[in-house]
């Protein structure tokens, strides 16, 4: 069972007699019917409806813990005290530095275990399973603090093999939206639960279908190149390469775009690198193969 230590995470609690509704009525999750065991991924978007923060979120005790990238935690932090106002909640940064994320053989029968669905220091000692990973059928868990020496690069695989994202790499902040990093997907964008901040716009993408830039997995015949690379059609950017390791990245690229070109024979290039472009199968999309017919 790999358990890999991710340096670069830090930790936020969210505590109080409001903290529920405070949060329900701020950011794109829906933690309402978050299961006791369950980590989402989630997002505080800009009133244009783009990712301002992006963060894992799961219950602890009668609060919350949010996971977030350290570089991200303290701007976070602000934001949400802006929001505060009177409401009766307690925000603060956790100690804890980093992360451990564990996966494979025996992840799945910790998880299981009645005393860990059930007590909320037991599931702190064990971890929260993540919700992202299990669209794919891959159990992972994520639990404050360092736990394992495995080499972040097994992570990252893992991540690029499953089309799961992480700001910064793959993309940047204030200039993507939910649905770009499959959010409407992997459980961390609600389109019940009524009002949140940008919530009108990644509503009507969502009625209206305009949704054209999406994760794909990149590969190649031989390394590619490196990340903030373009992938391009005919000479036109379709996308930017991201995360990295070996001949396998991730990309968020215009499928309408790439799917033509893919039924046209067109080449797709990363730099001066050809590459194959596959949508995660969790997601159950598919590629248009037409640009009328991504407007359908």
């Amino acid at each position: 069972m790999p358990a890999v230590f991710l340096k670069d995470r830090a930790l936020l609690s969210i505590s109080g007699a409001e903290a529920q509704s405070f949060l329900q009525n701020l950011i794109t999750t829906d933690i309402i019917s978050l299961a006791p065991d369950e980590a989402r991924p989630g997002a505080l978007l800009t009133p244009q409806g783009k990712i301002l923060f992006d963060f894992m979120i799961w219950q602890d005790g009668d609060g919350y813990t949010i996971e977030t990238d350290a570089g991200q935690r303290d701007g976070l932090l602000k934001r949400l005290t802006m929001y505060k106002l009177r409401a009766a909640v307690t925000l603060a940064a956790r100690a804890e530095e980093g992360v451990t994320v564990c996966w494979g053989e025996g992840a799945e029968d910790v998880l299981d275990s009645q005393s860990v669905r059930d007590s909320p220091s037991v599931r702190d000692s064990q971890g929260v399973r993540d919700s992202r990973f299990a669209k794919a059928g891959i159990t992972l868990t994520r639990r404050a603090g360092r736990h394992g020496d495995g080499a972040e690069a097994l992570y990252d695989a893992l991540r690029i093999s499953h089309g799961v994202v992480t700001s910064g790499s793959d993309f940047a902040l204030q200039d993507a939206f939910p649905h770009d990093v499959l959010m409407d997907f992997n459980g961390g964008l609600s389109f019940r639960k009524g009002c949140y901040v940008g919530q009108e716009v990644v509503s009507r993408m969502q009625h209206r279908g305009t949704a054209r830039r999406r994760v794909v997995t990149v590969s190649a015949a031989t390394a590619l190149p490196e990340t903030g690379t373009e992938i391009t059609v005919a000479g036109k950017p379709v996308g930017t390469l991201g995360s990295v390791e070996g001949d396998h990245g991730l990309a968020i690229v215009r499928i309408d775009r790439a799917g033509a070109a893919m039924a046209a024979g067109t080449p797709l290039l990363a730099g001066e690198t050809p590459v194959s472009l596959v949508l995660p199968e969790w997601s159950g999309l598919v590629f248009p193969t037409s640009t009328d017919e991504a407007s359908a």
